[in-house]
Formats: structure tokens, C-alpha cells, sequence
């Protein structure tokens, strides 16, 4: 039995117009925190609704994520990852245009459920499609892009915030105008030869009464893929509290602890441009090697300390400057990038859509859920908020070093029988 695959065609091409799911995912979030600035003294959003429109984008996420990566798993990569950048277009326009706080509720509820869905389905066919022996390099190709995303957003804030609102829907204009045209160019991606292969192999079983198929849930709470679901929601929920505060409310630390303004803080976070992308292409140098878990140390440590920092010293200018690029180096070895290259190689095809949805919809209702009280700590008890952040990134440190580092892969009878059925098609 063969174990090697055909690889595919042009594994780039898939691996950016698929990766710009972190694109747009870091663009809506960071778009929406620093609009929603912009917009509070037209609109006249107070400091509960700035958190519940927060809080409800990472739920509408959540939502999105768990549903969009069964639905990938269910019916392929393709259908999904269309369906949901025609609704992300149409929840920026609405955003965009906003006269109204409702107008914002729903926009962010449509936007969230969009890309929520995208992602896991985006990532999953990045794996699938890049060669042996270089998937993770691939799918870490999504997180330079997120860094891109998070670096375009910024920078375009230090162009357009002193425009107040106007600079706001312009903010909204961008990302719109972004998920068009990789809509566009999303059109010439074939489905993924790996799940429709995989796909066929599981009808073939379920037509042979097989009580238990490749693709059934059941298999997803049974060992070894139940300690994976469980291992990785745990460091993706506690790490995503500290990433989200970082996307949805850094522009609000950097006005009301740094005293400074939204095109200050965008030239600021222009910095992170190098810093980001650097750090992004030297894990994707390592990811596939040995060396893969001393980055992790170095950059778990770097996280700690973009935390503790302002924790020691209090939330002023130059603590939030540090903590913003401390942050950025460290979360390039210990934060999302390594949680996606884990969601691809701890599940089978047909399973890992549905396994990275359900772990980011559980992240994202943790970090939801924190993002409702978030605004009102940092007013009330900004060190609060300090130990927290630095509580999350270590405890998620832990976690991935001393389980995630241990789980098995999948198994390799199940990849084999998948790459067969692919050679074979």
C-alpha cells in the first residue's frame, strides 16, 4: 500500500487565497475594535455596548467556526468557503453604512458567523493540498497572513483615524473590498482531492453497514482524538483571551491607559509590521523540524513577559508598547500558528474540520465571554486586567508543552488509507 500522495498542483496558490481566512479574520477583528472608537461619540456607544459588540463578533465566531467546520467536513471545502465570504461582504457594506447601534448589532452577528465558518474549512484544505513533509509550513503560511492582516488594519488606522467616524467606515470599506476580490479569486480553487477522496471511501463504508465511518462525530469523542479536541480548546481558550484583548481592545488601552491617540496607536503598531513577519517566517523555517518545541519555550516566555511588564509597572505608554511587540514575537512560536499546524496533524480528513471548528467555537466563547467585562476592568482596575493577560499565556504555555507535545498524530492507517484513495483517484 502506498503512503506517499500527489502533490498538488499549485499548493501555493491554495495555501494564500485559503490562508486569507487569517487574513480577514485578524482584519474584522481589529477593523471593528478601532471603528467602534471612531464611532462612539457619533453613535453614542457607551461602555456596554462597545463590550457587547465585541462579545457578540466572538460569539457570532464561535457559532460560525462550529457549524461552518461540520458543514466543510459534510459537504467540502469549496461550497463553505464561498457561501461565507458572500456574507462577510454584505455584513461590511452593512457596517460600513451604519447609522444605527442595531445596524452595528447585526452587522457584527453576520461578520462573525462568516468568517467563524471560513476559517477551520480554509485551514483544513491548506493541509490538504501542501506536499508531504511541509504542511506545516504551509498552514503557518496563514499566520504570516494574519500578521498581514493585523499590520494592514493597523496601518490603515494611522492613515484614517483622525477622520473619526468617516475613518471608521472606511476601516469597514477595506475589509469588504478584500473579501470580494478573494471571493473572486477563490473561484478557480477546485475541491480538495484529499476530502473528496476521503469523502468516497466513507460512502463506500456506510454502504458496507459500517457502524462507526471516517467521517461520524462518534469518532471525535473516542480516544485518541478526544484528548487532542480537549487539549488543544484548552490552549486556544486561554490563549485567545489574551489575543482577543489584544485585537478587539488595544486601541482602547492605548487611548484610555496610554493617553494617546488612534493615529498614534496605528503608527505604533505599524512596528509590528517587521517584528510580525520576521518572527512569522522563522516558525515557518522550524515548524516542520525538531527544533520545533525550544521556539515554543522562547516565544511562551516572550508572551509571559509582554504581559508581565505591565502588570510590574502599570498600563502607560511605554508598558503597552512592549506588551504590543513582545506579544507579537512571542505568539509567532506559542499562540495561533502552532494551534493550527496541531489542528491538522491530531485528526483524519474527514475530521479535521469539524475538530478545528469545535475548538475555536469553544476559544471563542471563553474569549466572548470575557470580552463583555474586558472594557470595564481595564476603566476600573487595569492591573486586574494585567494579571489576567499574563495568567492566560502562561497557563496555555503549559499546557501545550506538557500535553499537547505528547499527543499522538493521527493515526497512520487512516492517513494512509486516505492518500491511497487520493493517489488512486
Amino acid at each position: 500500500m502506498t503512503t506517499t500522495t500527489t502533490p498538488a498542483r499549485r499548493p501555493w496558490k491554495t495555501a494564500f487565497l485559503a490562508g486569507m481566512a487569517s487574513y480577514l479574520d485578524a482584519a474584522v477583528l481589529i477593523s471593528t475594535g478601532i471603528a467602534l472608537v471612531l464611532y462612539r461619540p457619533v453613535l453614542g456607544i457607551d461602555d456596554l455596548q462597545f463590550g457587547a459588540l465585541s462579545s457578540l463578533l466572538t460569539f457570532s465566531f464561535a457559532a460560525g467556526a462550529l457549524f461552518g467546520g461540520r458543514l466543510g467536513d459534510l459537504f467540502g471545502r469549496r461550497v463553505v468557503y464561498s457561501v461565507t465570504l458572500v456574507a462577510l461582504v454584505a455584513s461590511m457594506a452593512l457596517m460600513a453604512f451604519a447609522a444605527t447601534i442595531p445596524m452595528l448589532f447585526l452587522g457584527v452577528v453576520i461578520a462573525g458567523l462568516a468568517i467563524g465558518a471560513d476559517l477551520p474549512v480554509s485551514l483544513a484544505l491548506i493541509a490538504e493540498e501542501a506536499p508531504d513533509g511541509a504542511k506545516g509550513r504551509f498552514v503557518a503560511f496563514s499566520a504570516i497572513l494574519w500578521l498581514v492582516g493585523i499590520s494592514a488594519s493597523n496601518g490603515l488606522s494611522a492613515i484614517v483615524g483622525g477622520l473619526g467616524e468617516l475613518g471608521g467606515r472606511i476601516m469597514f470599506v477595506h475589509v469588504g473590498v478584500v473579501a470580494l476580490a478573494v471571493l473572486i479569486a477563490r473561484l478557480s480553487l477546485p475541491e480538495s482531492p484529499e476530502w473528496a477522496a476521503a469523502k468516497a471511501d466513507d460512502r463506500r463504508r456506510r454502504t458496507a453497514g459500517d457502524e462507526i465511518t471516517l467521517g461520524s462525530l462518534r469518532r471525535l469523542l473516542r480516544a485518541p482524538f478526544l484528548a487532542a479536541l480537549v487539549a488543544t480548546a484548552v490552549f486556544y481558550a486561554a490563549w485567545t483571551i489574551a489575543s482577543n484583548t489584544m485585537g478587539q481592545f488595544s486601541a482602547l488601552l492605548f487611548v484610555e491607559l496610554g493617553g494617546t491617540t488612534i493615529q498614534t496607536f496605528g503608527l505604533i503598531k505599524l512596528v509590528n509590521i517587521p517584528l510580525g513577519l520576521i518572527s512569522g517566517f522563522v516558525f515557518m523555517r522550524i515548524v516542520d523540524g525538531r527544533g520545533r518545541y525550544a521556539w515554543f519555550v522562547v516565544g511562551a516566555i516572550v508572551q509571559i513577559a509582554a504581559f508581565g511588564v505591565p502588570m510590574l509597572f502599570g498600563g502607560q505608554l511605554w508598558t503597552l508598547m512592549f506588551m504590543t511587540y513582545a506579544f507579537s514575537v512571542g505568539a509567532a512560536f506559542a499562540g495561533e500558528a502552532l494551534f493550527k499546524v496541531w489542528s491538522q496533524e491530531l485528526y483524519p480528513t474527514l475530521l479535521r474540520s469539524s475538530a478545528q471548528g469545535t475548538t475555536i467555537a469553544a476559544a471563542r466563547v471563553v474569549a466572548a465571554i470575557a470580552a463583555i467585562f474586558i472594557p470595564t476592568i481595564a476603566a476600573s482596575d487595569p492591573h486586574a486586567l494585567f494579571v489576567l493577560l499574563t495568567a492566560c499565556v502562561a497557563f496555555s504555555s503549559l499546557v501545550g508543552f506538557v500535553w499537547i507535545r505528547r499527543l499522538p498524530k493521527a493515526p497512520a492507517e487512516v492517513v494512509t488509507e486516505t492518500a491511497r484513495l487520493a493517489d488512486a483517484g
